[in-house]
């Protein structure tokens, strides 16, 4: 294992903000990552788990404790299964499936970050979550002091939640396990609106992998979320806010109060969500409430392709970054009663 001190951690995320680390482990193998955990446990030590970086916001002082880089390798296709290790960058392993000739995570195209965070958050995009596809993540309980494998059910998989995300000090991913389908070189049935327009069909059809695939990646690079280290416009975390699930009754309410604000023609995105619940979309609300693309005249502001990503535009702090969503959490509530949660992971530091 590599071991660095007073280790920077701004240039391991996406946002590129963070002081450093007292301490910063890399491991390379499933034995290490196991290794370093334990000992950060048995010593009482805080631990930070970084993997791709692109769902952390870590605060300007750092993070006073052990930092544990998880760069393992490996993957396998075998049939229509495939398995990864944690430290795989995702966006590699979904042009891994695509070639394999593999349905099932096409559309997942492009999003940063590595393989081990997709269960964690239950990554999700332009129509495709990775709960449809996962049957297994092993994982090291930290409480129990073992390595285990959690099937899909025992995940508990929602939008943007899991197990893993609702218990974060319990759990360390290690290997991802999913169960992809062949359909002789298409794609799983498009489900969402835009790609389907995008490539000239309709929803539930099917198309080419690798169209599939290549579409979203150009929806995605238009709207900055594709990474590119000269595009300040990707220093972000993607989206820096979930899309809100309200309840009928409290969805009647913020529709109310649309067309007070916006006028009796205005009609708020609406998709069914569970039982009794309504999702809308918090790009939307954004926007509606003043906060357009390019928003803000500091070092940290709303991306100018998509007003659903906070950046730094090359200078910010953290708490700079922290002071624009503070701004738009503070105007969609007051502008539509709805209050908007941070995506990304907050380190020393909340809203």
């Amino acid at each position: 294992m590599q071991e660095l001190h007073d280790a920077p951690l701004a240039p391991l995320t996406t946002f590129r903000l963070g002081g450093p680390a007292t301490r910063l482990v890399t491991a390379a193998t499933d034995a290490e990552v196991v290794a370093a955990v334990r000992e950060a446990d048995a010593g009482g030590t805080p631990l930070l788990i970084v993997g791709g970086g692109s769902n952390l916001v870590i605060g300007d002082k750092g993070f006073e404790g052990t930092a544990l880089r998880i760069a393992t390798r490996g993957h396998d296709i075998t049939g229509t299964r495939l398995e990864l290790a944690a430290g795989e960058v995702w966006s590699d392993a979904v042009a891994r499936t695509v070639a394999a000739g593999l349905a099932g995570v096409e559309c997942l195209a492009g999003i940063p970050g590595s393989a081990g965070a997709t269960p964690i958050q239950n990554v999700g995009a332009y129509g495709q979550e990775v709960s449809s596809t996962i049957t297994e993540v092993v994982a090291y309980d930290r409480r129990a002091g073992e390595t285990v494998a959690l099937t899909n059910e025992e995940c508990a998989f929602a939008y943007r939640h899991s197990r893993f995300k609702a218990d974060p000090e319990r759990y360390v991913v290690l290997r991802v396990r999913f169960e992809l389908e062949d359909a002789d070189g298409l794609s799983a049935p498009l489900k969402y609106a835009e790609t389907a327009r995008a490539l000239g069909v309709g929803p539930g059809d099917r198309v080419p992998l690798a169209d599939a695939r290549d579409t979203v990646l150009k929806l995605r690079a238009g709207k900055g979320m594709v990474l590119d280290a000269e595009d300040h416009d990707t220093w972000s975390a993607g989206s820096f806010f979930t899309n809100p699930i309200l309840t009928d009754a409290d969805f009647a309410a913020f529709h109310a109060r649309v067309k007070e604000r916006l006028g009796d023609g205005a009609e708020p995105p609406a998709y069914p969500a569970d039982e009794g619940h309504t999702k809308t979309s918090a790009a939307w609300l954004i926007d509606k409430a003043g906060f357009t693309k390019g928003y803000g005249s500091g070092p940290a502001r709303i991306s100018t392709k998509h007003t659903l990503a906070l950046t730094n535009r090359g200078a910010a702090t953290t708490e700079d970054l922290l002071a624009l969503a503070r701004e738009v959490v503070a105007g969609v509530r007051e502008t539509f009663g709805v209050t908007l949660v941070n995506e990304p992971v907050m380190v020393g530091v909340g809203l």
